[in-house]
């Protein structure tokens, strides 16, 4: 029995934006060697997960995915009797914060010959995580088959919602080529609120009371007879725009106005979904689905609104840490029994079984102290993950897999372009990228929005710009070496929240200048 010792270098791994998703179908052998795993909600971390796998004729044991990286190197141990490994070139599709982090995970795979990323952006080409293709269409799915039968890719993987709408997925599935991404009906489980709140219903899953509306008289009759404070929502997707908790009337009607008579969210609003307000505390749940069957993964805690204290609009996210201390072991359980478990089984009733990792954003009721599920997300919360632990899902052999996680907590904070979600400023300069990630052990700067201007300089393209991300002993930990980074970063142009992880602090007051 032969023993594989690799040696991993000293660099954080993690996450920007929210979400995990999949179909994923490959023929590589079960003795593939491992990379590290990290998972990410929206702007999220999670912590370190130990991975086991014994199915066929391989085994691996004690290794270790951190999602940010420990100040010393990690050793990693491979069982490799009587196996052999299969390398693969992989795509990933996409040009955030989420693409940035899949590529830097793949790329230390030892089981990834190459990686491609379609279009990248700027961080990704200089990091030398992956070769960009600025120029090729992802929405195109002959175009995409074209470049894969070209260049041998054996894996796609699709990151952003709008190609996996566009039901990428199943197209290169069809032509053969193994595809990690929902298809369009699963992407409905995220993509239609109206979708989600229907299999809630109908497989006994809790969530907030609600009724879906096209018309916004009706809407309105509804909103003045449940009262304030009360939660407006798009049905699709609206780059985590589309929620208005409204705590008047008045402000309810507005929200209602803007999305079904002003069509603020185009075809995203064409009806919406009026829920009550549930008063407690949020929190994220990941699980790991094989279609049948489903494990737990790690839970975080995200900050959407804007402004520190949770003020102003609601964004994709502006922070995240992870673990998230108001999920308990016990309501972990809870979870997975009342919410994940039912969402597997009823998908497979619908006909749209579900494989992939399913985002929960959960609400601890305040008043009954149990969770409510206000939303899945079906797509890569930006993670650093392993394809071979997906691939046990997608060949449903999670019964062979066991995730433990490490000690350590992490956290994220995003740093955006002044004025999102509003308007803002384009092509602002950015300067210290580098010496940020130099501030502390296990940092690192992850690029959602950056391109490079005709002097080389590095430039903001997008609301949501980067993710400073950390890794500590403990979340103050964690959060003392984002923060460090994050004030390192000259860029007069971005704004970020002062207080990413106060749920965790409420002793605690949080001063930092901007």
């Amino acid at each position: 029995m032969a023993f594989t010792t690799l040696r991993l270098p000293p660099y954080p791994e993690l996450v920007i934006n929210n979400r995990f998703s999949s179909i994923f179908a490959s023929q590589f052998y079960s003795s593939a060697l491992p990379s590290r795993l990290v998972l990410g909600s929206s702007s999220s971390c999670v912590g370190t997960l130990s991975l086991s796998i014994n199915h066929h004729s391989s085994r691996w044991s004690s290794t270790s995915f951190t999602c940010c990286s420990q100040t010393s190197e990690l050793s990693v141990s491979v069982d490799t009797y009587g196996s052999n490994t299969e390398r693969v070139v992989v795509l990933v599709i996409g040009g955030g914060g989420r693409e940035h982090a899949l590529c830097y995970a793949l790329q230390r795979s030892p089981s990834c010959d190459a990686v491609f990323c379609a279009p990248g952006n700027a961080g990704i080409s200089t990091s030398g995580n992956a070769t960009c293709i600025p120029d090729l269409d992802i929405f195109d799915s002959s175009a995409v088959i074209s470049f894969c039968r070209k260049w041998g890719v054996g894996l796609v993987v699709v990151g952003p919602e709008a190609p996996l709408v566009s039901d990428i997925a199943n197209d290169l599935v069809t032509a053969g080529i193994p595809t990690f991404g929902p298809s369009a009906e699963a992407v409905a489980l995220e993509g239609s609120k109206d979708f989600m709140k229907t299999v809630c219903h109908k497989y006994g899953i809790p969530t907030a009371k609600y009724q879906t509306f096209s018309d916004a008289s009706a809407a309105k009759q509804y909103i003045k007879e449940q009262g304030a404070p009360i939660v407006i929502k798009a049905d699709g997707l609206a780059a985590g725009k589309g929620v208005t908790v409204a705590t008047s009337l008045e402000e309810a009607y507005k929200a209602v106005d803007s999305m079904l008579v002003e069509g603020i969210f185009g075809s995203a609003g064409y009806q919406v979904t009026v829920e009550e307000f549930v008063e407690g505390e949020g929190a994220s749940f990941f699980a790991l689905v094989d279609g049948e069957n489903a494990i737990p993964l790690e839970t975080a805690q995200d900050y959407k609104r804007v402004g520190d204290g949770d003020t102003g609009p609601n964004t994709g996210g502006m922070g995240a840490y992870s673990p998230a201390p108001v999920l308990t072991k016990e309501l972990q359980n809870v979870v997975m029994e009342s919410i994940i478990l039912p969402t597997v089984k009823g998908m497979s009733m619908e006909g749209c079984k579900f494989v992939g990792v399913l985002y929960a954003g959960l609400m601890i009721d305040k008043k009954s102290g149990l969770p409510k599920l206000i939303e899945y997300n079906v797509r890569f919360g930006d993670p650093e993950y392993l394809a071979k632990v997906l691939l046990a899902a997608c060949r449903g052999e999670l019964k062979g897999v066991s995730l433990k996680r490490s000690p350590g907590s992490a956290m994220v904070v995003v740093m955006a372009s002044k004025g999102y979600p509003g308007s803002y400023e384009k092509e602002t300069v950015i300067r210290n990228l580098e010496e940020a990630e130099y501030v502390a052990p296990a940092v690192k700067v992850f690029h959602a929005g950056t391109a490079f201007d005709s002097d080389g300089n590095f430039i903001a393209t997008g609301g949501r710009v980067l993710g400073i991300t950390a890794k500590g002993r403990d979340l103050e930990e964690a959060r003392d070496k984002a923060y460090l980074a994050v004030e390192e970063i000259n860029w007069p142009g971005g704004f970020y929240r002062q207080d990413i992880g106060w749920r965790a602090f409420p002793q605690k007051q949080f001063s930092r200048n901007a």
